[in-house]
């Protein structure tokens, strides 16, 4: 076999690598932003439920919180956020290899918690977000709803390509899903990656109804997505310069996630706790 042979085939393998690599980047600095995200809400929601003091829910700056005599919103508000604690944590681990691969059982019982809790905070949302009006704005609220939608069908067809063993497709599904579960946690990032780089809240709305709220929130699940869909076909494709191109995309998208994580950090976050 001659040089010239070998040659794209070293090329495309160092771009496989190169790929892969910027995945793994990714995923430890979201890591670590999910993590945040799980101590912001252990702290600002679980400490101050386990006090009994539900109205120090609204000190985050909540549309709608603790609401005196509501006793069932009150009840799916504390669930809803205190189970986004959960399904964060599940929903990172599902992503760890190493736990797929030597510990199989873990893995699909909480992918199975995971799919159980992401529907109901589905449904849930939906419902904080038109039955008991926890919105500002229509458009940017239909935003967030559509997504609510797309996590019940992730959900339904990753469970289905799991039972028929179509491990590949349902692992492809599972990552959608996860994706679009974390699209709040995207909202933010997003958020305020957007305002430290414009230096300011160009495009926010009083009411959350400014062209970069309407933006953000359709963009918080849908750009990712199709960050997701190029990774994984770049990983398909034997072309090299398609998996380099892709590795750059990964690797601006580790930048802004980076940057939206230190926002959310230093200016929601670690304030409220």
């Amino acid at each position: 076999m001659t040089n010239t042979e070998t040659s794209p085939r070293l090329q495309s393998r160092a771009a496989q690598w190169a790929l892969k690599s910027s995945g793994i980047l990714w995923f430890l600095v979201a890591l670590t932003g999910q993590w945040l995200f799980v101590a912001y809400i252990a702290v600002a929601y679980g400490l101050t439920t386990a006090a009994g003091d539900y109205a120090a829910w609204d000190d985050t700056g909540l549309i709608i919180g603790f609401a005196a005599g509501d006793a069932f919103g009150n009840f799916m508000f504390a669930a809803h956020v205190l189970l986004a604690a959960v399904v964060t944590i599940g929903g990172s681990l599902q992503l760890i290899p190493a736990i797929r691969h030597r510990i199989p059982v873990v893995h699909r019982w909480n992918g199975r918690l995971f799919m159980i809790i992401s529907v109901f905070m589905a449904v849930g949302g939906l419902w904080m977000i038109w039955g008991r009006g926890a919105r500002l704005s229509d458009i940017g609220s239909i935003g967030l709803s559509i997504d609510g939608i797309l996590i019940l069908v992730a959900s339904a067809i990753a469970l289905n390509f799991a039972v028929r063993r179509q491990i590949d497709r349902h692992r492809r599904w599972a990552m959608r899903l996860f994706i679009l579960v974390n699209a709040v946690w995207f909202y933010r990032l997003g958020f305020m990656a957007w305002i430290i780089v414009m230096q300011g809240p160009v495009g926010v709305g009083d009411n959350l109804d400014g062209p970069f709220d309407i933006s953000i929130s359709f963009l918080c699940y849908l750009l990712p997505l199709a960050v997701l869909e190029l990774y994984m076909r770049a990983g398909d494709s034997p072309k090299a310069g398609f998996k380099w191109m892709a590795t750059g995309l990964m690797l601006l998208g580790t930048a802004v996630t980076a940057l939206g994580i230190f926002g959310a950090w230093m200016f929601m976050w670690s304030p409220n706790m």
